[in-house]
């Protein structure tokens, strides 16, 4: 009865020992006596009790390192650069993964400055800008030729950050400001001519049209007048005194039109009643005796026209 009563918990023991479970996208390495025996994927799995163990277990999902080398451009600029590589255990090697190398993250850390510290040095500033990817790809390529000899595959690597000394962000802080400013004031130039140009054009269309509007005045005003002097003349009188007349019907509508405005301080002279009838008789005269000189002038370039035929006769 104590016999059983001690190997119930004996023989439980060894039954638990027997099975253990790995999980999905793990691995685990089993010894027998120390020595490497096998490697178990996931799922419920079996070893001996006691003679077998599990002596680790490795994930197989994808990892990633951030690395940050601080180094030298070219141009003697400090910098520091961070890089992030994405790696994972091969599953046909996880024999290599797990006895090869004690701690991955350091051998990769070590690859990633050594690359960097050799490609950054031969750069200057804006071409480590422009090729981060360069050297990305460089690292990619160096690490995964040595990893892959210890069971790990290098997924990605990307250069995630460049980060220059204060001092050189600043000064390029100040160039960048400086670009904007001056684009802002070319283009406020450019704003500044437009509006020149399109207010001078609404300028000129305005004087145009103005030019328009005194021509189609005076065109109205002058055919008036021509009406004007055809009523006259069908009443008897002629071209001379209806000339006269329309003159000085303007002269009076004129002054009325000033006289009416209420700022107006304007004084005529001569302000008598015979001032009206004097003006009308003083252009009749003057206009018949333009009409006479008139006359004269072409009566004498017609008689120098006929001598003129009479030579060459």
């Amino acid at each position: 009865m104590i016999f059983y009563a001690i190997m119930f918990p004996v023989g439980l023991l060894l039954l638990l020992g027997t099975f253990f479970m790995v999980k999905q996208q793990t691995a685990a390495v089993v010894e027998r006596f120390g020595k490497f025996t096998s490697v178990r994927q996931s799922g419920l799995q079996l070893k001996i009790p006691v003679i077998d163990r599990v002596a680790g277990r490795l994930s197989l999902r994808i990892q990633q390192l951030d690395v940050v080398v601080e180094t030298k451009t070219k141009d003697d600029v400090f910098v520091k650069i961070k890089v992030s590589v994405q790696f994972k255990v091969i599953k046909d090697k996880v024999y290599d993964a797990f006895y090869k190398l004690d701690f991955p993250q350091d051998q990769i850390t070590s690859y990633v400055f050594d690359v960097v510290r050799a490609e950054v040095p031969k750069m200057i500033l804006d071409d480590v800008f422009e090729k981060k990817d360069d050297i990305a790809i460089a690292v990619k390529g160096e690490l995964n030729e040595a990893m892959k000899n210890y069971g790990f595959d290098i997924i990605k690597t990307l250069v995630t950050d460049i980060d220059p000394d204060a001092q050189v962000k600043e000064s390029m802080n100040r160039i960048n400001a400086s670009e904007r400013e001056k684009v802002a004031a070319q283009f406020e130039g450019d704003a500044q001519r437009i509006l020149i140009v399109e207010r001078a054009k609404a300028e000129a269309e305005s004087k145009r049209l103005q030019g328009q509007g005194i021509a189609d005045q005076r065109r109205e005003i002058a055919r008036g007048l021509e009406d004007s002097v055809k009523v006259l003349n069908n009443v008897d009188i002629n071209s001379q005194e209806a000339s006269a007349l329309i003159v000085v019907t303007q002269h009076y509508d004129t002054l009325q039109s000033v006289g009416s405005a209420s700022n107006s301080n304007l004084i005529l002279m001569p302000n008598s009643p015979q001032a009206g009838s004097e003006m009308l008789n003083n252009m009749v005269a003057s206009f018949t005796a333009s009409n006479q000189i008139g006359e004269e002038m072409k009566k004498a370039a017609e008689k120098e026209k006929l001598k003129s035929v009479e030579k060459k006769s």
